[in-house]
């Protein structure tokens, strides 16, 4: 019995239409907090948190080349590079192949395509909208809160 013909193609990530209007090119290393307004791509270094302005769709992407040491707070996160921190995404995480995860993702929803590594905790936020603020921090805090109290 077939269960697929020839001419399918099954990806497990559908592909994300993403607009990055910053982009940390892989010669640059930025130390310290940074605050996007805007979805930001990442090939270089960047050794502190990353956060997404209060209310804002924002995607942080890493490029195969990107590595960032500190927590990563926005929308919706694209991993193919490394990251020695926690990631906390409103909506979505994919982990492309070749990604490097220390730490633990929170997340709405979680992509991982084969050759992908995590060393760290998977926490689901079931898809639940959070209430009151729309800070990528403030949301970690209060979903965080749950999750320790339960």
């Amino acid at each position: 019995m077939k269960m697929f013909k020839k001419s399918q193609s099954i990806k497990f990530l559908q592909p994300t239409m993403e607009s990055f209007e910053t982009i940390v090119g892989p010669a640059t290393e930025v130390h310290g907090r940074l605050v996007a307004n805007e979805s930001l791509r990442i090939d270089g270094r960047v050794i502190g948190n990353i956060e997404a302005r209060q209310g804002k769709s924002v995607s942080i992407a890493l490029g195969k080349t990107g590595v960032v040491q500190g927590d990563i707070f926005a929308f919706r996160v694209l991993v193919a590079g490394r990251v020695e921190g926690n990631i906390y995404a409103t909506e979505r995480v994919e982990l492309h192949e070749g990604a490097e995860v220390r730490g633990d993702i929170t997340y709405g929803q979680l992509g991982i395509e084969h050759g992908a590594k995590l060393n760290g905790l998977m926490i689901s936020t079931n898809g639940e909208s959070p209430q009151g603020s729309t800070d990528s921090a403030a949301i970690f805090q209060a979903n965080w809160s749950k999750i320790k109290s339960s």
